[in-house]
């Protein structure tokens, strides 16, 4: 799955749009190495999303089309979540 819909189908963004512009900006990155909006993502892949100050360091769980918001959270494991100083 390409990770601009994962990041989307697993809320841990809330819009594709969003996961597809950190990507082109090079904030994203799989297993170390820079995403492009169209990397695929397979189970076990760690992902590393910047959001301003903020990294978040997940692990991919699962890899679903569809699921319930209730479940979404199943599809990963946070690893880490740090602040950047500036």
């Amino acid at each position: 799955m390409r990770i601009d819909k994962y990041l989307k189908t697993s809320r841990i963004l809330k819009r594709r749009e969003a996961a597809k512009e950190l990507a082109l900006q090079g904030r994203i990155k799989i297993n170390d190495r820079i995403a492009k909006p169209s990397s695929e993502v397979e189970i076990g892949d760690i992902i590393e999303i910047q959001f301003g100050i903020r990294i978040l360091t997940v692990k991919v769980m699962d890899i679903q089309k569809q699921v319930s918001k209730q479940n979404a959270q199943l599809l990963f494991e946070i690893i880490s979540e740090k602040k950047v100083e500036e």
